[in-house]
């Protein structure tokens, strides 16, 4: 798989759903950094021209973006949104609807290792 910073919404879908899978089908949306992306909830593809406020966020700023949007589909409900990062360059962004009201985020948070110990 070849993601660029001009991937379309169908060209990113395959690497979305596996995430989509991942977190045990919270919803997902991703896009590149000159595309719009994709939006998936419940195993399929709602939309593959999808763009939210945190997304551009992240691209715009390259970091961990985690609030809650206040316009779009996902209007008050908790994110979770990452860079993509290629060579340096941020490529695009993925976010991790939290549906659970924040339990999703909470578990990450309460399950994490002290800093030091490995595996």
């Amino acid at each position: 798989m070849n993601i660029t910073a001009s991937s379309t919404g169908k060209e990113i879908e395959k690497l979305a759903l596996a995430i989509h899978k991942l977190v045990n089908k919270l919803p997902v949306t991703m896009r590149t950094k000159n595309s719009e992306g994709v939006r998936i909830e419940d195993g399929k593809v709602l939309d593959y021209h999808y763009t939210g406020p945190i997304l551009e966020r992240v691209l715009r700023e390259g970091k961990k973006c985690s609030k809650t949007p206040q316009e779009g589909p996902y209007k008050g409900i908790p994110v979770v949104v990452v860079p993509l990062v290629e060579k340096d360059e941020v490529i695009g962004a993925i976010g991790v609807v939290d549906t659970t009201k924040g339990i999703y985020s909470d578990i990450v948070h309460i399950t994490k290792r002290p800093k030091g110990l490995s595996d």
